[in-house]
Protein backbone atom coordinates (compact mmCIF):
# COMPACT_ATOMS: atom_id res chain seq x y z
CA UNK A 1 0.00 0.00 0.00
CA UNK A 2 1.34 3.40 -0.97
CA UNK A 3 1.73 6.06 1.65
CA UNK A 4 -0.78 8.93 1.40
CA UNK A 5 1.87 11.65 1.37
CA UNK A 6 5.56 12.35 1.34
CA UNK A 7 8.04 10.07 -0.42
CA UNK A 8 7.75 6.33 -0.22
CA UNK A 9 10.02 3.49 -1.26
CA UNK A 10 8.40 3.39 -4.64
CA UNK A 11 8.64 7.17 -5.33
CA UNK A 12 6.29 10.13 -4.89
CA UNK A 13 2.85 9.25 -3.61
CA UNK A 14 -0.24 9.51 -5.84
CA UNK A 15 -3.57 10.83 -4.68
CA UNK A 16 -7.09 10.22 -5.76
CA UNK A 17 -8.21 12.87 -8.29
CA UNK A 18 -10.96 15.12 -6.96
CA UNK A 19 -13.96 14.53 -9.25
CA UNK A 20 -16.65 17.26 -9.32
CA UNK A 21 -20.20 16.16 -8.74
CA UNK A 22 -21.41 18.65 -11.39
CA UNK A 23 -19.86 19.87 -14.61
CA UNK A 24 -16.97 18.29 -16.51
CA UNK A 25 -15.74 15.12 -14.79
CA UNK A 26 -13.12 14.27 -17.42
CA UNK A 27 -9.42 14.56 -16.78
CA UNK A 28 -6.69 15.84 -19.05
CA UNK A 29 -5.21 12.35 -19.19
CA UNK A 30 -8.51 10.91 -20.36
CA UNK A 31 -8.95 13.60 -22.98
CA UNK A 32 -5.38 13.10 -24.22
CA UNK A 33 -5.85 9.36 -24.42
CA UNK A 34 -9.02 9.72 -26.51
CA UNK A 35 -9.36 13.15 -28.19
CA UNK A 36 -12.51 11.93 -29.99
CA UNK A 37 -14.33 10.92 -26.84
CA UNK A 38 -16.82 13.81 -27.13
CA UNK A 39 -18.00 12.69 -30.54
CA UNK A 40 -21.49 11.25 -30.97
CA UNK A 41 -21.91 7.79 -32.36
CA UNK A 42 -21.94 7.10 -36.08
CA UNK A 43 -25.74 6.82 -36.28
CA UNK A 44 -26.31 10.08 -34.41
CA UNK A 45 -23.82 11.94 -36.59
CA UNK A 46 -25.43 10.67 -39.77
CA UNK A 47 -28.82 11.77 -38.47
CA UNK A 48 -27.52 15.24 -37.65
CA UNK A 49 -26.00 15.80 -41.09
CA UNK A 50 -29.19 14.48 -42.67
CA UNK A 51 -31.17 17.10 -40.76
CA UNK A 52 -28.77 19.86 -41.87
CA UNK A 53 -28.91 18.73 -45.49
CA UNK A 54 -32.70 18.39 -45.36
CA UNK A 55 -33.44 21.83 -43.93
CA UNK A 56 -35.61 23.83 -46.32
CA UNK A 57 -37.34 27.20 -46.40
CA UNK A 58 -40.96 26.03 -46.45
CA UNK A 59 -43.64 28.32 -47.91
CA UNK A 60 -46.66 26.01 -48.13
CA UNK A 61 -48.30 24.60 -45.02
CA UNK A 62 -51.14 22.37 -43.94
CA UNK A 63 -53.66 24.02 -41.58
CA UNK A 64 -53.34 21.25 -38.94
CA UNK A 65 -52.18 22.54 -35.54
CA UNK A 66 -48.78 21.66 -34.05
CA UNK A 67 -48.75 19.67 -30.81
CA UNK A 68 -47.75 22.00 -27.95
CA UNK A 69 -45.07 19.52 -26.87
CA UNK A 70 -43.35 19.86 -30.25
CA UNK A 71 -43.56 23.65 -30.08
CA UNK A 72 -41.92 23.56 -26.66
CA UNK A 73 -39.13 21.28 -27.89
CA UNK A 74 -38.20 23.39 -30.89
CA UNK A 75 -38.32 26.60 -28.82
CA UNK A 76 -36.12 24.92 -26.22
CA UNK A 77 -33.64 24.12 -28.98
CA UNK A 78 -33.68 27.77 -30.03
CA UNK A 79 -33.22 28.85 -26.41
CA UNK A 80 -30.16 26.58 -26.22
CA UNK A 81 -28.45 28.56 -28.95
CA UNK A 82 -25.09 30.26 -28.42
CA UNK A 83 -25.21 33.85 -27.27
CA UNK A 84 -22.46 36.39 -26.76
CA UNK A 85 -21.69 36.80 -23.08
CA UNK A 86 -24.50 34.27 -22.38
CA UNK A 87 -26.80 37.28 -22.76
CA UNK A 88 -29.72 35.30 -24.29
CA UNK A 89 -31.10 38.40 -26.05
CA UNK A 90 -33.74 36.49 -28.03
CA UNK A 91 -37.45 36.70 -27.42
CA UNK A 92 -39.91 34.47 -29.28
CA UNK A 93 -43.28 36.15 -29.82
CA UNK A 94 -45.86 33.51 -30.81
CA UNK A 95 -48.70 34.63 -33.09
CA UNK A 96 -51.84 32.61 -33.80
CA UNK A 97 -54.45 35.41 -33.95
CA UNK A 98 -55.88 35.59 -37.46
CA UNK A 99 -56.11 39.38 -37.55
CA UNK A 100 -52.42 39.81 -36.78
CA UNK A 101 -51.45 37.23 -39.39
CA UNK A 102 -53.62 38.99 -41.96
CA UNK A 103 -52.01 42.35 -41.23
CA UNK A 104 -48.56 40.77 -41.49
CA UNK A 105 -49.47 39.11 -44.79
CA UNK A 106 -50.59 42.43 -46.27
CA UNK A 107 -47.31 44.08 -45.26
CA UNK A 108 -45.28 41.22 -46.75
CA UNK A 109 -47.27 41.18 -50.00
CA UNK A 110 -46.86 44.94 -50.35
CA UNK A 111 -43.11 44.67 -49.77
CA UNK A 112 -42.87 41.83 -52.27
CA UNK A 113 -44.46 44.03 -54.91
CA UNK A 114 -42.17 46.94 -53.99
CA UNK A 115 -39.02 44.83 -54.22
CA UNK A 116 -40.17 43.24 -57.47
CA UNK A 117 -40.64 46.67 -59.01
CA UNK A 118 -36.96 47.42 -58.37
CA UNK A 119 -35.90 44.58 -60.67
CA UNK A 120 -35.53 44.24 -64.40
CA UNK A 121 -38.77 43.14 -66.07
CA UNK A 122 -37.88 39.48 -66.63
CA UNK A 123 -36.45 39.13 -63.13
CA UNK A 124 -39.49 40.94 -61.69
CA UNK A 125 -41.83 38.46 -63.34
CA UNK A 126 -39.80 35.50 -62.10
CA UNK A 127 -39.83 36.90 -58.57
CA UNK A 128 -43.60 37.38 -58.67
CA UNK A 129 -43.96 33.73 -59.72
CA UNK A 130 -42.36 32.67 -56.43
CA UNK A 131 -44.34 32.08 -53.26
CA UNK A 132 -42.21 33.89 -50.69
CA UNK A 133 -44.21 33.46 -47.52
CA UNK A 134 -46.77 31.28 -45.78
CA UNK A 135 -47.99 33.77 -43.20
CA UNK A 136 -51.69 33.15 -43.81
CA UNK A 137 -51.34 29.37 -44.08
CA UNK A 138 -48.96 28.39 -41.29
CA UNK A 139 -50.80 27.70 -38.01
CA UNK A 140 -48.06 29.36 -35.94
CA UNK A 141 -46.11 32.55 -36.53
CA UNK A 142 -43.01 33.33 -34.48
CA UNK A 143 -41.63 36.86 -34.49
CA UNK A 144 -38.03 36.60 -33.32
CA UNK A 145 -37.02 39.70 -31.37
CA UNK A 146 -33.66 40.87 -30.07
CA UNK A 147 -33.73 42.77 -26.80
CA UNK A 148 -30.91 45.27 -27.32
CA UNK A 149 -31.64 47.48 -24.34
CA UNK A 150 -28.54 46.37 -22.45
CA UNK A 151 -25.58 48.63 -23.21
CA UNK A 152 -22.97 46.83 -25.36
CA UNK A 153 -20.26 47.58 -22.80
CA UNK A 154 -22.31 45.73 -20.20
CA UNK A 155 -22.36 42.44 -22.11
CA UNK A 156 -19.18 40.43 -22.38
CA UNK A 157 -18.10 40.45 -26.03
CA UNK A 158 -20.38 43.22 -27.32
CA UNK A 159 -18.04 46.08 -26.59
CA UNK A 160 -15.98 45.03 -29.60
CA UNK A 161 -18.82 43.63 -31.74
CA UNK A 162 -21.99 45.57 -30.79
CA UNK A 163 -24.15 43.56 -33.21
CA UNK A 164 -23.16 40.21 -31.70
CA UNK A 165 -26.52 40.12 -29.92
CA UNK A 166 -28.26 40.04 -33.32
CA UNK A 167 -25.91 37.28 -34.45
CA UNK A 168 -26.86 35.34 -31.33
CA UNK A 169 -30.53 35.60 -32.26
CA UNK A 170 -29.72 34.35 -35.75
CA UNK A 171 -28.04 31.32 -34.16
CA UNK A 172 -31.20 30.70 -32.13
CA UNK A 173 -33.23 30.79 -35.35
CA UNK A 174 -30.96 28.19 -36.93
CA UNK A 175 -31.30 25.95 -33.87
CA UNK A 176 -35.08 26.27 -34.08
CA UNK A 177 -35.01 25.54 -37.80
CA UNK A 178 -32.96 22.36 -37.42
CA UNK A 179 -35.07 21.13 -34.51
CA UNK A 180 -38.23 21.79 -36.52
CA UNK A 181 -36.82 19.81 -39.46
CA UNK A 182 -36.00 16.89 -37.17
CA UNK A 183 -39.60 16.95 -35.90
CA UNK A 184 -40.96 17.08 -39.44
CA UNK A 185 -42.18 20.66 -38.97
CA UNK A 186 -41.74 23.07 -41.86
CA UNK A 187 -40.32 26.52 -41.22
CA UNK A 188 -40.05 29.59 -43.43
CA UNK A 189 -38.14 32.74 -42.51
CA UNK A 190 -39.94 35.80 -43.92
CA UNK A 191 -38.03 39.07 -44.04
CA UNK A 192 -40.35 40.91 -46.46
CA UNK A 193 -41.11 43.51 -43.80
CA UNK A 194 -39.93 47.04 -43.16
CA UNK A 195 -38.58 46.36 -39.63
CA UNK A 196 -40.41 49.31 -38.06
CA UNK A 197 -43.77 48.13 -39.45
CA UNK A 198 -43.36 44.60 -38.11
CA UNK A 199 -42.23 45.99 -34.76
CA UNK A 200 -45.30 48.23 -34.62
CA UNK A 201 -47.59 45.34 -35.58
CA UNK A 202 -46.58 43.29 -32.54
CA UNK A 203 -46.02 46.26 -30.22
CA UNK A 204 -42.28 46.02 -29.65
CA UNK A 205 -40.87 48.61 -27.22
CA UNK A 206 -37.98 50.90 -28.15
CA UNK A 207 -34.69 49.04 -28.07
CA UNK A 208 -36.17 45.70 -29.13
CA UNK A 209 -35.63 44.81 -32.79
CA UNK A 210 -37.13 42.08 -34.94
CA UNK A 211 -35.31 39.58 -37.14
CA UNK A 212 -38.39 38.74 -39.15
CA UNK A 213 -41.35 36.37 -39.03
CA UNK A 214 -40.99 32.60 -38.83
CA UNK A 215 -43.82 30.46 -40.26
CA UNK A 216 -44.15 27.07 -38.55
CA UNK A 217 -46.47 24.23 -39.51
CA UNK A 218 -46.74 20.83 -41.09
CA UNK A 219 -45.35 21.31 -44.62
CA UNK A 220 -47.56 21.08 -47.69
CA UNK A 221 -44.53 20.56 -49.89
CA UNK A 222 -41.59 18.18 -49.63
CA UNK A 223 -38.88 19.99 -51.60
CA UNK A 224 -35.87 17.84 -52.52
CA UNK A 225 -33.72 20.97 -52.90
CA UNK A 226 -33.98 24.67 -51.95
CA UNK A 227 -36.97 26.39 -53.58
CA UNK A 228 -35.05 29.29 -55.10
CA UNK A 229 -32.55 26.85 -56.56
CA UNK A 230 -35.34 24.77 -58.13
CA UNK A 231 -36.93 27.92 -59.52
CA UNK A 232 -33.70 28.86 -61.26
CA UNK A 233 -33.31 31.95 -59.10
CA UNK A 234 -29.89 30.98 -57.80
CA UNK A 235 -27.67 27.98 -57.19
CA UNK A 236 -25.58 26.88 -54.26
CA UNK A 237 -22.02 28.09 -54.67
CA UNK A 238 -19.29 25.44 -54.52
CA UNK A 239 -17.66 25.18 -51.11
CA UNK A 240 -14.32 26.24 -52.54
CA UNK A 241 -15.83 29.58 -53.58
CA UNK A 242 -16.67 30.51 -50.01
CA UNK A 243 -13.61 29.16 -48.16
CA UNK A 244 -10.54 31.36 -47.94
CA UNK A 245 -7.15 30.68 -46.38
CA UNK A 246 -5.05 33.11 -44.38
CA UNK A 247 -6.07 36.32 -46.23
CA UNK A 248 -8.94 37.69 -48.31
CA UNK A 249 -8.37 37.52 -52.04
CA UNK A 250 -10.72 40.30 -53.18
CA UNK A 251 -10.00 39.72 -56.86
CA UNK A 252 -11.55 36.26 -56.77
CA UNK A 253 -14.59 36.82 -54.52
CA UNK A 254 -17.76 38.78 -55.11
CA UNK A 255 -21.10 39.07 -53.28
CA UNK A 256 -24.03 36.88 -54.29
CA UNK A 257 -26.30 38.28 -56.90
CA UNK A 258 -59.51 42.40 -38.10
CA UNK A 259 -62.69 42.32 -37.14
CA UNK A 260 -63.47 41.38 -40.67
CA UNK A 261 -62.18 37.84 -41.01
CA UNK A 262 -60.13 36.68 -43.96
CA UNK A 263 -60.58 33.06 -45.13
CA UNK A 264 -59.14 30.67 -42.56
CA UNK A 265 -56.09 28.51 -43.12
CA UNK A 266 -58.15 25.48 -44.06
CA UNK A 267 -59.90 27.39 -46.84
CA UNK A 268 -56.66 28.84 -48.22
CA UNK A 269 -54.86 25.51 -48.20
CA UNK A 270 -57.95 23.66 -49.45
CA UNK A 271 -58.11 25.92 -52.51
CA UNK A 272 -54.53 25.08 -53.33
CA UNK A 273 -55.16 21.38 -52.69
CA UNK A 274 -57.89 21.37 -55.32
CA UNK A 275 -55.69 23.20 -57.80
CA UNK A 276 -52.95 20.65 -57.21
CA UNK A 277 -55.16 17.92 -58.68
CA UNK A 278 -55.27 19.62 -62.10
CA UNK A 279 -53.46 18.02 -65.01
CA UNK A 280 -51.02 20.92 -65.26
CA UNK A 281 -48.00 22.17 -63.34
CA UNK A 282 -48.87 24.32 -60.28
CA UNK A 283 -49.09 28.01 -61.14
CA UNK A 284 -49.33 27.36 -64.88
CA UNK A 285 -51.82 30.21 -65.31
CA UNK A 286 -49.51 32.67 -63.54
CA UNK A 287 -51.17 35.67 -61.95
CA UNK A 288 -54.59 34.32 -62.94
CA UNK A 289 -53.96 31.16 -60.92
CA UNK A 290 -53.30 33.20 -57.81
CA UNK A 291 -56.45 35.23 -58.29
CA UNK A 292 -58.53 32.08 -58.84
CA UNK A 293 -57.03 30.53 -55.70
CA UNK A 294 -58.14 33.63 -53.83
CA UNK A 295 -61.70 33.20 -55.13
CA UNK A 296 -61.63 29.48 -54.35
CA UNK A 297 -60.57 30.20 -50.76
CA UNK A 298 -63.71 32.34 -50.50
CA UNK A 299 -65.81 29.44 -51.78
CA UNK A 300 -66.38 31.05 -55.20
CA UNK A 301 -66.26 28.39 -57.94
CA UNK A 302 -68.33 30.22 -60.56
CA UNK A 303 -69.27 33.83 -61.24
CA UNK A 304 -72.99 33.52 -61.82
CA UNK A 305 -74.20 36.28 -59.53
CA UNK A 306 -72.03 39.36 -59.78
CA UNK A 307 -72.56 43.06 -60.20
CA UNK A 308 -70.84 46.31 -61.05
CA UNK A 309 -71.30 49.02 -58.43
CA UNK A 310 -70.63 52.34 -60.14
CA UNK A 311 -70.66 55.40 -57.86
CA UNK A 312 -70.57 58.92 -59.31
CA UNK A 313 -70.07 62.36 -57.78
CA UNK A 314 -69.00 65.84 -58.75
CA UNK A 315 -66.11 67.62 -57.03
CA UNK A 316 -65.61 71.22 -56.00
CA UNK A 317 -61.91 70.92 -56.86
CA UNK A 318 -62.84 71.39 -60.54
CA UNK A 319 -63.07 75.12 -59.89
CA UNK A 320 -59.24 75.07 -60.03
CA UNK A 321 -59.27 73.98 -63.70
CA UNK A 322 -57.86 70.51 -63.03
CA UNK A 323 -60.05 68.81 -65.64
CA UNK A 324 -60.55 69.26 -69.35
CA UNK A 325 -64.24 68.26 -69.15
CA UNK A 326 -67.19 70.18 -67.74
CA UNK A 327 -68.88 68.84 -64.60
CA UNK A 328 -72.04 68.10 -66.56
CA UNK A 329 -70.29 65.01 -67.96
CA UNK A 330 -70.63 63.26 -64.58
CA UNK A 331 -74.42 63.39 -64.75
CA UNK A 332 -74.42 62.24 -68.37
CA UNK A 333 -72.27 59.20 -67.53
CA UNK A 334 -74.46 58.23 -64.56
CA UNK A 335 -77.68 58.65 -66.56
CA UNK A 336 -76.19 56.54 -69.35
CA UNK A 337 -75.24 53.94 -66.74
CA UNK A 338 -78.82 53.78 -65.50
CA UNK A 339 -79.90 53.36 -69.14
CA UNK A 340 -77.31 50.58 -69.59
CA UNK A 341 -75.41 52.51 -72.26
CA UNK A 342 -72.31 53.93 -70.56
CA UNK A 343 -69.08 52.09 -71.35
CA UNK A 344 -69.01 50.55 -67.88
CA UNK A 345 -72.64 49.45 -68.01
CA UNK A 346 -72.23 48.04 -71.52
CA UNK A 347 -69.17 46.08 -70.40
CA UNK A 348 -71.04 44.77 -67.38
CA UNK A 349 -74.05 43.74 -69.45
CA UNK A 350 -71.83 41.82 -71.86
CA UNK A 351 -70.21 40.06 -68.91
CA UNK A 352 -73.54 39.09 -67.38
CA UNK A 353 -73.12 41.41 -64.40
CA UNK A 354 -75.96 43.38 -62.88
CA UNK A 355 -75.37 47.16 -62.67
CA UNK A 356 -75.96 49.18 -59.50
CA UNK A 357 -75.67 52.91 -60.23
CA UNK A 358 -75.09 55.15 -57.20
CA UNK A 359 -75.59 58.90 -57.09
CA UNK A 360 -73.02 59.81 -54.46
CA UNK A 361 -73.23 63.54 -55.05
CA UNK A 362 -73.87 64.53 -58.65
CA UNK A 363 -74.69 68.23 -59.01
CA UNK A 364 -78.40 68.94 -59.28
CA UNK A 365 -81.31 66.64 -58.49
CA UNK A 366 -80.80 62.97 -57.75
CA UNK A 367 -80.28 61.01 -60.97
CA UNK A 368 -83.45 59.03 -61.62
CA UNK A 369 -82.95 55.30 -61.29
CA UNK A 370 -79.74 55.61 -59.27
CA UNK A 371 -79.36 54.68 -55.60
CA UNK A 372 -79.38 57.92 -53.59
CA UNK A 373 -76.32 57.99 -51.31
CA UNK A 374 -75.52 61.70 -51.37
CA UNK A 375 -73.77 63.80 -48.72
CA UNK A 376 -75.85 66.38 -46.90
CA UNK A 377 -73.17 68.69 -45.45
CA UNK A 378 -71.06 71.39 -47.01
CA UNK A 379 -68.43 70.15 -49.44
CA UNK A 380 -65.08 71.86 -49.89
CA UNK A 381 -62.60 72.15 -52.73
CA UNK A 382 -59.68 70.37 -50.96
CA UNK A 383 -57.47 73.45 -51.32
CA UNK A 384 -59.24 75.76 -48.90
CA UNK A 385 -61.56 73.41 -47.05
CA UNK A 386 -62.21 69.73 -46.37
CA UNK A 387 -63.95 67.69 -49.02
CA UNK A 388 -66.61 66.34 -46.62
CA UNK A 389 -67.80 66.78 -43.04
CA UNK A 390 -66.87 63.83 -40.80
CA UNK A 391 -70.55 63.11 -40.21
CA UNK A 392 -71.09 62.53 -43.92
CA UNK A 393 -68.05 60.24 -44.03
CA UNK A 394 -69.45 58.04 -41.25
CA UNK A 395 -72.91 57.93 -42.80
CA UNK A 396 -71.78 57.24 -46.37
CA UNK A 397 -69.38 54.53 -45.20
CA UNK A 398 -72.21 52.75 -43.40
CA UNK A 399 -74.56 53.11 -46.36
CA UNK A 400 -71.89 51.76 -48.70
CA UNK A 401 -71.34 48.86 -46.31
CA UNK A 402 -75.02 47.95 -46.42
CA UNK A 403 -75.01 48.22 -50.21
CA UNK A 404 -71.99 45.91 -50.40
CA UNK A 405 -73.67 43.33 -48.18
CA UNK A 406 -76.71 43.29 -50.47
CA UNK A 407 -75.05 43.60 -53.89
CA UNK A 408 -74.14 40.11 -55.13
CA UNK A 409 -73.42 36.53 -54.08
CA UNK A 410 -70.12 36.05 -55.90
CA UNK A 411 -68.17 39.15 -56.94
CA UNK A 412 -68.59 42.91 -56.91
CA UNK A 413 -66.70 44.95 -59.50
CA UNK A 414 -66.07 48.56 -58.54
CA UNK A 415 -66.47 51.53 -60.87
CA UNK A 416 -66.59 55.29 -60.48
CA UNK A 417 -67.34 58.38 -62.47
CA UNK A 418 -66.75 62.00 -61.63
CA UNK A 419 -65.09 64.89 -63.40
CA UNK A 420 -62.04 65.87 -61.36
CA UNK A 421 -61.81 62.66 -59.38
CA UNK A 422 -58.35 61.74 -60.67
CA UNK A 423 -57.15 64.84 -58.81
CA UNK A 424 -59.01 63.67 -55.71
CA UNK A 425 -57.56 60.17 -56.04
CA UNK A 426 -54.03 61.57 -56.39
CA UNK A 427 -54.47 63.82 -53.36
CA UNK A 428 -55.83 60.97 -51.23
CA UNK A 429 -53.00 58.68 -52.34
CA UNK A 430 -50.40 61.35 -51.60
CA UNK A 431 -51.78 61.93 -48.12
CA UNK A 432 -51.98 58.22 -47.26
CA UNK A 433 -48.64 57.15 -48.76
CA UNK A 434 -46.53 60.24 -48.11
CA UNK A 435 -45.98 60.98 -51.81
CA UNK A 436 -45.49 64.38 -53.38
CA UNK A 437 -47.49 65.56 -56.37
CA UNK A 438 -44.86 64.63 -58.95
CA UNK A 439 -45.04 61.02 -57.73
CA UNK A 440 -48.82 60.87 -57.64
CA UNK A 441 -50.44 63.12 -60.25
CA UNK A 442 -51.08 61.90 -63.79
CA UNK A 443 -52.63 63.60 -66.78
CA UNK A 444 -56.12 62.19 -66.33
CA UNK A 445 -58.55 61.90 -69.21
CA UNK A 446 -57.68 64.34 -72.01
CA UNK A 447 -55.24 66.41 -69.95
CA UNK A 448 -52.32 68.45 -71.26
CA UNK A 449 -49.13 69.78 -69.66
CA UNK A 450 -50.84 72.93 -68.37
CA UNK A 451 -53.60 70.86 -66.77
CA UNK A 452 -50.99 68.59 -65.23
CA UNK A 453 -49.16 71.53 -63.68
CA UNK A 454 -52.38 72.88 -62.17
CA UNK A 455 -53.29 69.46 -60.79
CA UNK A 456 -49.89 69.09 -59.15
CA UNK A 457 -50.15 72.48 -57.52
CA UNK A 458 -53.65 71.73 -56.23
CA UNK A 459 -52.61 68.34 -54.84
CA UNK A 460 -49.52 69.72 -53.09
CA UNK A 461 -51.54 72.53 -51.55
CA UNK A 462 -54.42 70.28 -50.48
CA UNK A 463 -52.16 67.66 -48.94
CA UNK A 464 -50.06 70.27 -47.11
CA UNK A 465 -53.24 71.76 -45.65
CA UNK A 466 -54.45 68.33 -44.53
CA UNK A 467 -51.11 67.34 -42.99
CA UNK A 468 -50.90 70.61 -41.09
CA UNK A 469 -54.15 69.71 -39.33
CA UNK A 470 -54.06 65.92 -39.22
CA UNK A 471 -50.34 65.17 -38.96
CA UNK A 472 -48.14 63.23 -41.38
CA UNK A 473 -49.96 59.88 -41.10
CA UNK A 474 -53.72 60.39 -40.79
CA UNK A 475 -56.17 57.52 -40.60
CA UNK A 476 -58.34 56.64 -43.61
CA UNK A 477 -61.52 58.32 -42.39
CA UNK A 478 -59.94 61.72 -41.60
CA UNK A 479 -57.99 61.46 -44.88
CA UNK A 480 -61.16 60.86 -46.92
CA UNK A 481 -62.88 63.74 -45.15
CA UNK A 482 -59.97 66.08 -45.86
CA UNK A 483 -59.10 65.30 -49.48
CA UNK A 484 -61.45 62.54 -50.62
CA UNK A 485 -64.90 62.55 -52.14
CA UNK A 486 -68.28 60.99 -51.46
CA UNK A 487 -67.99 58.21 -54.03
CA UNK A 488 -64.66 57.19 -52.48
CA UNK A 489 -66.30 56.81 -49.07
CA UNK A 490 -69.29 54.93 -50.46
CA UNK A 491 -67.04 52.48 -52.34
CA UNK A 492 -64.87 51.95 -49.25
CA UNK A 493 -68.04 50.89 -47.49
CA UNK A 494 -68.95 48.63 -50.41
CA UNK A 495 -65.54 46.92 -50.10
CA UNK A 496 -66.09 46.28 -46.39
CA UNK A 497 -69.67 45.07 -46.82
CA UNK A 498 -68.78 42.77 -49.71
CA UNK A 499 -65.85 41.32 -47.78
CA UNK A 500 -67.98 40.87 -44.67
CA UNK A 501 -70.32 38.79 -46.79
CA UNK A 502 -67.42 36.55 -47.84
CA UNK A 503 -67.34 37.64 -51.47
CA UNK A 504 -64.66 39.07 -53.76
CA UNK A 505 -64.11 42.67 -54.81
CA UNK A 506 -62.61 43.37 -58.23
CA UNK A 507 -60.79 46.70 -58.37
CA UNK A 508 -60.54 48.98 -61.39
CA UNK A 509 -58.25 52.01 -61.56
CA UNK A 510 -56.55 54.34 -59.08
CA UNK A 511 -59.76 55.71 -57.57
CA UNK A 512 -61.20 52.30 -56.66
CA UNK A 513 -57.80 51.00 -55.52
CA UNK A 514 -57.08 53.86 -53.12
CA UNK A 515 -60.64 53.40 -51.87
CA UNK A 516 -59.80 49.75 -51.18
CA UNK A 517 -56.60 50.86 -49.41
CA UNK A 518 -58.74 52.96 -47.07
CA UNK A 519 -60.96 49.93 -46.43
CA UNK A 520 -57.98 47.68 -45.68
CA UNK A 521 -56.56 50.21 -43.25
CA UNK A 522 -59.90 50.18 -41.49
CA UNK A 523 -60.23 46.38 -41.59
CA UNK A 524 -57.07 44.50 -42.70
CA UNK A 525 -59.08 41.31 -43.23
CA UNK A 526 -60.61 42.92 -46.31
CA UNK A 527 -57.31 42.50 -48.17
CA UNK A 528 -57.88 38.77 -48.70
CA UNK A 529 -61.06 39.59 -50.64
CA UNK A 530 -59.44 41.91 -53.19
CA UNK A 531 -58.41 41.21 -56.77
CA UNK A 532 -56.66 43.89 -58.82
CA UNK A 533 -58.44 43.96 -62.15
CA UNK A 534 -55.99 46.22 -63.94
CA UNK A 535 -53.15 48.69 -63.69
CA UNK A 536 -54.34 51.99 -65.16
CA UNK A 537 -52.28 54.80 -66.64
CA UNK A 538 -52.64 56.93 -63.51
CA UNK A 539 -49.20 57.59 -62.08
CA UNK A 540 -49.86 56.58 -58.47
CA UNK A 541 -51.80 53.40 -59.23
CA UNK A 542 -48.74 51.16 -59.04
CA UNK A 543 -47.83 52.54 -55.61
CA UNK A 544 -51.32 51.82 -54.28
CA UNK A 545 -51.31 48.26 -55.66
CA UNK A 546 -47.92 47.76 -54.05
CA UNK A 547 -49.33 48.88 -50.71
CA UNK A 548 -52.15 46.37 -51.12
CA UNK A 549 -49.74 43.63 -52.14
CA UNK A 550 -51.69 43.01 -55.35
CA UNK A 551 -50.57 42.20 -58.88
CA UNK A 552 -53.07 43.24 -61.59
CA UNK A 553 -54.57 40.82 -64.06
CA UNK A 554 -54.53 43.35 -66.92
CA UNK A 555 -52.11 46.09 -67.90
CA UNK A 556 -53.69 47.68 -70.96
CA UNK A 557 -52.94 51.38 -70.22
CA UNK A 558 -56.68 52.04 -69.92
CA UNK A 559 -58.17 55.42 -69.05
CA UNK A 560 -61.83 54.44 -69.24
CA UNK A 561 -62.79 54.38 -65.57
CA UNK A 562 -66.41 53.36 -64.90
CA UNK A 563 -65.25 49.90 -63.82
CA UNK A 564 -64.43 48.76 -67.35
CA UNK A 565 -61.10 47.18 -66.34
CA UNK A 566 -62.71 45.46 -63.36
CA UNK A 567 -65.47 44.02 -65.55
CA UNK A 568 -63.06 42.78 -68.20
CA UNK A 569 -60.92 41.08 -65.57
CA UNK A 570 -64.04 39.50 -64.04
CA UNK A 571 -64.62 37.80 -67.38
CA UNK A 572 -61.03 36.56 -67.31
CA UNK A 573 -61.65 35.17 -63.82
CA UNK A 574 -64.90 33.55 -64.88
CA UNK A 575 -63.18 31.93 -67.83
CA UNK A 576 -60.33 30.74 -65.61
CA UNK A 577 -62.82 29.14 -63.22
CA UNK A 578 -64.51 27.36 -66.13
CA UNK A 579 -61.14 26.14 -67.41
CA UNK A 580 -60.30 24.70 -64.02
CA UNK A 581 -63.68 23.00 -63.76
CA UNK A 582 -63.29 21.38 -67.19
CA UNK A 583 -59.60 20.44 -66.97
CA UNK A 584 -58.47 16.89 -66.34
CA UNK A 585 -57.52 15.69 -62.89
CA UNK A 586 -54.59 13.57 -61.79
CA UNK A 587 -54.87 10.48 -59.64
CA UNK A 588 -54.12 11.05 -55.93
Amino acid sequence: ERPRGGTGATGPATWARPVPVVGDISSAAERAANPRSWRFGDQDRRAFYAVVAGRRDIRRFRPDPIDPGIVERVLSAAHAGPSVGHSQPWRFLLVTEAGTRERAAVIAERERQRQANLLAEDTRRRMLDLQLDGIREAPLGVVVCCDRRAAPAGVLGRATFPDADMWSCACAIENLWLAARAEGIGMGWVTLFPPDELAALVGLPAGVETLGWLCLGWPDELPPSPGLERAGWSRRAPLDDVVLHERWDAANKSPAASELQAPDQGAVVGARDRADTLLTPPGSLGVLDRAIDRLAALGIDTIENGCLVLAAADHRVTRHAVSTYPSTVTREVLEATVAGESLGAAAARSAGLRVVAVDAGVDGAVVSGAVDLRPVGRRGDLVEDDALPSGDVDRLLQQGYELGRASAKDIVALGEAGVGNTTVAAALTSLLLGLDAEQAVGLGAGGDSATLERKRKVVDTAVARARARLGPSPGPLPAMAAVGGPEFVVLAGVVLGTAQGGRAVILDGLATSVTALCAVRLQPGAAAHLVAGQRSRELAHGAVLEQLGLEPLLDLRMRAGEGVGAVLSSQLLAHGLRVRAAAGRVAP
